[in-house]
């Protein structure tokens, strides 16, 4: 008779090889479909190292490519943490990234050093209050947060729309539904002269230490573990278990917001519907993949933007169709699910009474 058993104390080398053995799983997948392409696996994988880390333009690329996903996969990890599961990231992303064009297009004038500021903080603004709606009808009403912020997501990008062909829009843009141009003195410092990374990734690495000292160090941490490990005993033990989600659920809304104001005041200057391909999605591999640990958010976030855009490169080295990250990524995913369960459980073999006899 087989059954399936929980493990006493996972391995801290077993916690810390799952999400590696996953990418390199993943990785070695891909091969498959690549091979039945008719590419060269070995010239295939050095193109998409060489889109990544062969001159400095394509490494500050990635770089770039991942500063948003540190962002979203800091929401989903925090968030996740308390068994919050906030799926509407891309939709607090793009609340973010509308409020840092409703205040830097000229909205305000005052110098730099206040402007870049000012849009941040309202850009986290926003995306925290586009997840206090969920926070309370869970908190308050038990509604399902991954219903709600899911079809969030759909409201607020109707909403984003109509605003760019509305209040919002450019009167210069020759009928494009685009939002006008963040003012000069709005937008993030760039890092690098002549190359689009940009101080938004400074904030996102600071944020994510930030967040790794609190989970770890901090009361409020304790709390946030506590509420997700058991919220009953947490209750019994006199936490406030709704005021703890709703506190994580404005944290995470803040921190998706500010993927949208990297992505406007850091690197296009302008808000349009298309603005991201999917970053808040993305954020949730990459949570996963980190094994929710704030840190490990940063080394996930750099790991699937390095296939994008390693992707993206090899793409145009040898005519393979650049979806093949999205293969990745989606495998990478279903990897670390199944190595965490693996982690977490074992798997036994008993004796049934008749063998026995």
């Amino acid at each position: 008779m087989i059954r399936i058993e929980p493990r006493t104390a996972p391995g801290r080398w077993m916690t810390l090889g799952v999400p590696v053995l996953s990418a390199v799983i993943a990785l070695a997948l891909a091969a498959i479909p690549l091979a039945l392409a008719g590419a060269d696996i070995t010239v295939a994988y050095g193109e998409m190292v060489k889109g990544v880390f062969g001159s400095v333009f394509a490494f500050s690329e990635m770089l770039t490519r991942a500063t948003p996903l540190m962002f979203t996969g800091l929401a989903a990890a925090l968030a996740f943490r308390a068994k919050l599961w906030n799926i509407g990231a891309e939709g607090q992303l793009y609340l973010g990234a509308m409020a840092a064009v409703a205040i830097g297009a000229g909205a305000v004038d005052i110098p730099g050093i206040f402007l870049v500021p000012l849009i941040v903080i309202l850009g986290a603004a926003a995306g925290a209050a586009g997840m206090a709606v969920p926070a309370l009808l869970k908190t308050r009403f038990g509604a399902d947060e991954v219903v709600t912020t899911l079809l969030l997501n759909f409201i607020i990008l109707i909403f984003v729309q109509m605003m760019l062909e509305g209040a919002l829009k450019d009167p210069m843009s020759l009928g494009w539904p685009q939002s006008a141009p963040v003012l000069d003195q709005g937008m993030l410092p760039q890092l690098m002269p002549r190359m689009r990374v940009h101080s938004g990734l400074i904030l996102a690495l600071v944020l994510a230490g930030i967040a790794q000292f609190m989970l770890a160090r901090s009361v409020w941490g304790f709390r946030l573990r506590a509420v997700g490990e058991n919220a009953a005993a947490a209750r019994h033990a006199g936490i406030g278990v709704n005021r703890s989600l709703f506190g994580v659920a404005i944290l995470s809304g803040g921190l998706a917001g500010l993927a949208g104001v990297s992505e406007v005041a850091g690197l296009k200057g302008y808000l349009t519907a298309d603005l991201s391909p999917g970053f808040g999605y993305t954020g949730i591999v990459v949570a996963m993949l980190a094994g929710l640990s704030p840190v490990g958010v940063v080394i996930s976030a750099l790991f699937i933007a390095s296939v994008f855009v390693g992707a993206d490169s090899m793409s145009r080295a040898m005519g393979v169709s650049s979806y093949l990250a999205d293969l990745v990524v989606s495998m990478s995913l279903l990897c670390v699910l199944i190595g965490g369960f693996v982690a977490r459980y074992r798997i036994t073999r008993t004796k049934t009474a008749e063998g026995v006899a």
